[in-house]
């Protein structure tokens, strides 16, 4: 936001007096030492003065220069030594994200975006800045035209590396350039979603033999990220009639880090028939899925015994709303099995005979509350958490500070005696 000038400045008065060729000089000589006044005398003069289509393209190009001039000094820091402070890492994000924006309303002249081009990439090349997402987003916005394009892809090209020749091999196929595109496409063929790539590509070039050879050697050779690869299959199969094939596809889609939603998807897929064959075997990848799907897939089975097994097997999260499905679930099971649940939230308790700050005493006795509610409310055993209360509660009595947080949340916590 501009400042307002001050009624009677001796500045103002100066400056009123001063000769235009000396205010000019006055002007370019603080600007060039200072991109930040530069950029800001450009703003200025592009909102407050009538300028020429011309004009206003070169004002707004060294407009960006002068962003680029700004953020330099920090960006190197950052590039010497593979990043830096939080702050700074922030500022010279914002500056490149400003750059990027404005270079994307396709307005600037190709000389300025040549110049930021060239600016960029030596950082592109280092990749030691730890800003790799920005600096690319302002290169990619740089390119207009398909030479464009073509010259960035190139100069990914001579750096070399994985990801840099990934990003040329991806200009090239947008620009429909085949041979540059398989030539660096065969130089990496590992993953499930390397294999896609290419047969993606032959199967939109109208090779459709060539593309299903392809996607078929990725299922069995890929490694990993194999998820595009099988639907890619898996939609073609479907379309050939090939229901047994399909079916089996999907089900190593499903057991790929196996989720509860993956599991409701496929059994959507089967029909009665088909998911009986199908049932015992995902079942008995369960154990390789995380505990809270194992969980979740438990309790959509309505199994709630192996569900309760699942959740006491581990502790009560120490960091964790009351909104966490692990939480949700073990409320839901208090009333069957509360003397498992109590087991399970007073896991979360710890030791309660050290010191601790305010914060984890506040935490404890939110569980503490849970444990209350099951020994009363469920269990109706309210001696026994008279008992087991009134101990921790004498263990604790020096503690001020714990003893006000368990006050504030557990029932009837100062009546104990």
């Amino acid at each position: 936001m501009a400042r307002k000038r001050k009624q009677n400045d001796p500045l103002a008065t100066l400056l009123e007096t001063a000769p235009k060729t000396k205010l000019v000089d006055l002007l370019v000589r603080v600007a060039g030492t200072r991109p930040d006044v530069r950029r800001e005398c450009l703003d200025y003069l592009n909102r407050h003065t009538a300028l020429s289509p011309s004009r206003k393209k070169q004002s707004e190009g060294e407009k960006l220069l002068a962003l680029w001039d700004e953020l330099t000094p920090d960006l190197d820091e950052l590039d010497a030594y593979g990043g830096g402070d939080y702050d700074v890492d922030i500022h010279v994000s914002s500056l490149l994200q400003e750059i990027a924006q404005a270079l994307s309303r396709k307005k600037t002249e190709a000389a300025y975006r040549q110049q930021l081009l060239n600016n960029v990439l030596p950082y592109i090349e280092s990749g030691n800045a730890g800003l790799d997402d920005d600096l690319y987003d302002v290169a990619y916005a740089a390119c207009y035209t398909d030479d464009d394009w073509r010259a960035l892809a190139e100069a990914f090209e001579t750096m070399g590396g994985d990801w840099k020749l990934d990003h040329a091999r991806r200009i090239y196929r947008r620009l429909g350039n085949r041979e540059k595109y398989l030539g660096l496409r065969q130089r990496k063929l590992a993953t499930g979603t390397d294999y896609h790539d290419l047969a993606d590509f032959h199967w939109k070039a109208g090779e459709k033999q060539k593309a299903m050879e392809i996607a078929e050697e990725g299922l069995l050779r890929g490694k990993g990220r194999m998820d595009e690869l099988r639907q890619f299959v898996a939609k073609r199969l479907k379309s050939a009639g090939n229901r047994e094939r399909y079916l089996a596809l999907q089900f190593d889609q499903t057991i790929d880090h196996l989720t509860c939603d993956k599991y409701k998807a496929f059994r959507k897929l089967c029909t009665v028939a088909e998911w009986k064959r199908y049932e015992a075997k995902i079942l008995a990848q369960l154990e390789n899925a995380w505990d809270t799907e194992q969980l979740r897939i438990r309790m959509h089975r309505k199994e709630h015994e192996e569900a309760v097994a699942v959740l006491t097997r581990s502790r009560y999260p120490l960091y964790a709303w009351d909104s966490a499905y692990e939480l949700q679930t073990a409320r839901r099971l208090e009333g069957r099995y509360p003397e498992a649940i109590l087991k399970y939230y007073l896991s979360g308790l710890g030791n309660l005979k050290t010191n601790a700050p305010r914060k984890e005493y506040a935490r404890k006795a939110q569980v503490m509350k849970k444990v209350h509610h099951v020994l009363v409310d469920v269990l109706h055993d309210a001696p026994r958490w008279r008992d087991f209360a009134i101990k921790i509660k004498r263990d604790n009595i020096k503690r001020p500070a714990f003893q006000e947080e368990f006050a504030k949340a557990v029932p009837g916590w100062q009546a104990l005696k």
